[in-house]
């Protein structure tokens, strides 16, 4: 492989090197966050380097899910980064979200829990306060509505059974996934989460709806609690 000099401009590159003919030719896997932003952004500005933008753009912010997740009014303050370019950031996360919606209304939900992951990180990308949602499925596991029932403070939101009820009686719902996110970054799921996914497991039970799964969200990783063997 011929060797990459990253201060030319990507349209200088050998074609077989370059991100984007990379990308075309199935080899997405073997980019870096900095050549997958970089075919995101086309060019570095006044640099001409997408490559040195990108790796800028993840040195200021720390990562590429934290350059998604960043506030357009950040992202627009930054050298080299214009209305277009942060316009085409910002519709990445909510692509993302509805390209997992719209798999998880055509197909069983739990053929493998990958689509759900995507399409939960993807919802809850960026959120400061924690968020208590559920995926309402029909009888066949596809997905008939997804709600963020129960908005909370930093670290604790506080979920209402009766309201959860109503919810999915509303949906005529057969079986649902519980989501909520862990602002402080760390996915473990407490013993309140726990008690609390048994609780509403029990009372659903009764309206013969099933309980599959409850998630957490953490900032670089999920848990599911399917998973760990405790539901």
């Amino acid at each position: 492989m011929a060797h990459r000099n990253t201060e030319l401009n990507i349209k200088d590159w050998e074609s077989p090197e370059r991100p984007r003919e990379r990308l075309l030719g199935g080899g997405q896997q073997n980019l870096t966050d900095a050549e997958l932003l970089a075919v995101l952004l086309r060019t570095g500005g006044k640099s001409g380097n997408a490559i040195v933008l990108a790796r800028r753009l993840l040195g200021q912010f720390g990562s590429l899910r934290a350059v998604l997740d960043a506030p357009s009014k950040s992202l627009l303050a930054c050298r080299d980064l214009g209305p277009a370019k942060v316009a085409c950031l910002k519709a990445v996360v909510p692509m993302i979200a509805r390209y997992a919606s719209s798999r998880l209304r055509e197909r069983r939900v739990f053929q493998g829990s990958g689509d759900v992951t995507l399409f939960v990180m993807a919802e809850y990308a960026g959120l400061e306060r924690e968020v208590f949602g559920c995926l309402f499925l029909d009888a066949r596991h596809r997905l008939l509505r997804f709600e963020k029932l129960f908005l909370g403070s930093v670290d604790r939101a506080n979920v209402y059974p009766r309201e959860v009820i109503k919810q999915v009686l509303a949906c005529n719902a057969a079986a649902v996934i519980f989501v909520h996110n862990h602002p402080s970054g760390v996915a473990e799921p407490s013993v309140s989460d726990i008690e609390l996914t048994e609780r509403l497991r029990r009372l659903l039970a009764e309206l013969d709806v099933k309980v599959l799964d409850h998630i957490v969200i953490g900032s670089e990783s999920t848990v599911s609690m399917a998973e760990r063997g405790l539901l």
